[in-house]
């Protein structure tokens, strides 16, 4: 088993190196992102009528094994106090915000991984332990990863998140988009459960059609503005709310997808000077291998 490891990371350093040295994966990359596209699902929040149940929080937790209590305690609203965001123990969590619509009912707001349909995390990881699926889902494959956290520091939405309490094997935590449920035809969990359907579940395309209608039909109620669709070139969740997403804490993003930003810095740099790539890619074979070493000698 060693030798294969060895086997498949050196492949992997190869067809980084050949992307170094010059080979271009253009017309490879448009092709599989068309391809990609057509099959993507998504998820739309309409924050309008999120009552702050926190069943979702509930839920994902529920479905992914993590530690949590009685869905009779989610009702506690005591937690919107503080701002919270998705942990290495919570993968989506909801906060409240002030609404000046009308101040006695609040704004709820449910965050998790975004799924950018260009994720930065997948253009920033070194060892391709992040994947974008052809559903949308962006996961993450624990094998792989030799735990280098470039991941949380590239992501514009801020999401992953890293198990620092766990000195071994921690992992990187985020939202899969429930993806071996909805590989089966089944839906997310968090959607699943929302009593208020909230969440809507489905081709992205029809999403945003379903969105811009919502924005005609009651131009009072929403601003005219889906979150998602055109930010860092499209998430696969997207939001419609009824005040200025800023004030929502959501931050501030062009349209280019972000990848775009760290590569075309790691291009102009290394265009033509290969050896800090290749000692690179080196180092994360050596902490990938040790990784695996360690695995296979506590099974011993």
């Amino acid at each position: 088993m060693p030798n294969q490891n060895r086997r498949s990371f050196l492949k992997a350093a190869a067809l980084i190196g050949a992307g170094v040295a010059g080979i271009s994966s253009k017309s490879v990359k448009a092709a599989s992102s068309e391809k990609k596209e057509q099959k993507s699902m998504g998820v739309l929040v309409d924050t309008t009528v999120c009552i702050g149940c926190r069943s979702c929080e509930w839920a994902c937790k529920d479905a992914h094994n993590l530690k949590t209590d009685s869905i009779d305690t989610y009702s506690d609203r005591g937690v919107f106090k503080n701002k919270r965001r998705p942990d290495e123990k919570g993968l989506t969590v909801v906060n409240e915000y002030y609404n000046p619509g009308n101040p006695l009912l609040p704004t709820d707001v449910k965050a998790q991984c975004m799924h950018c349909d260009h994720p930065a995390c997948v253009s920033a990881c070194i060892v391709g332990a992040f994947t974008k699926q052809e559903n949308g889902a962006v996961t993450w494959d624990d094998s792989k990863c030799i735990g280098c956290r470039y991941c949380m520091v590239a992501c514009p939405f801020q999401v992953p998140a890293f198990e620092y309490s766990k000195a071994l094997e921690p992992k990187i935590m985020k939202c899969d988009f429930c993806f071996e449920r909805t590989i089966k035809g089944e839906l997310p969990a968090c959607v699943e459960i929302c009593p208020t359907e909230t969440l809507t579940y489905g081709k992205k395309e029809e999403l945003i059609n379903i969105a811009r209608d919502r924005i005609k039909r009651h131009p009072n109620r929403y601003v005219n503005h889906i979150l998602g669709e055109y930010e860092v070139g499209g998430t696969s969740w997207m939001y419609l709310a009824g005040q200025d997403f800023t004030k929502l804490d959501f931050p501030i993003l062009g349209n280019d997808p972000a990848p775009g930003v760290t590569e075309s810095i790691q291009h102009g740099i290394f265009a033509y000077f290969i050896p800090p790539i290749a000692l690179y890619a080196l180092l994360g074979g050596v902490m990938w291998l040790n990784k695996n070493k360690d695995k296979s000698e506590d099974k011993i």
